[in-house]
């Protein structure tokens, strides 16, 4: 099972990825391992989603991409979290 998740950082940036264990997927962001995240931390998990299955994480993320981190973003979050 897989749960999509989004991290915040102090500048107030926002990255959304999916993961089978975020909490080891933020220390993987914060110890410089991820290219995009890499140099711009420390980064907190604002957000994660239930557990689901590869393709439903998927089409989450998706989902929650196209939506610029606007109101769509926290609309989808507080509706779709844990």
């Amino acid at each position: 099972m897989y749960q999509v998740y989004v991290l915040n950082n102090p500048a107030g940036q926002k990255y959304i990825g999916l993961s089978r264990d975020p909490q080891t997927r933020l220390l993987q962001h914060n110890s410089g391992a991820s290219n995009w995240t890499k140099g711009k931390g420390p980064w907190t998990i604002a957000w994660t989603s239930k557990p689901v299955n590869l393709s439903e994480a998927r089409k989450l993320e998706n989902k929650l991409k196209r939506q610029k981190g606007g109101l769509g973003l926290k609309t989808l979050t507080r509706r779709e979290g844990s």
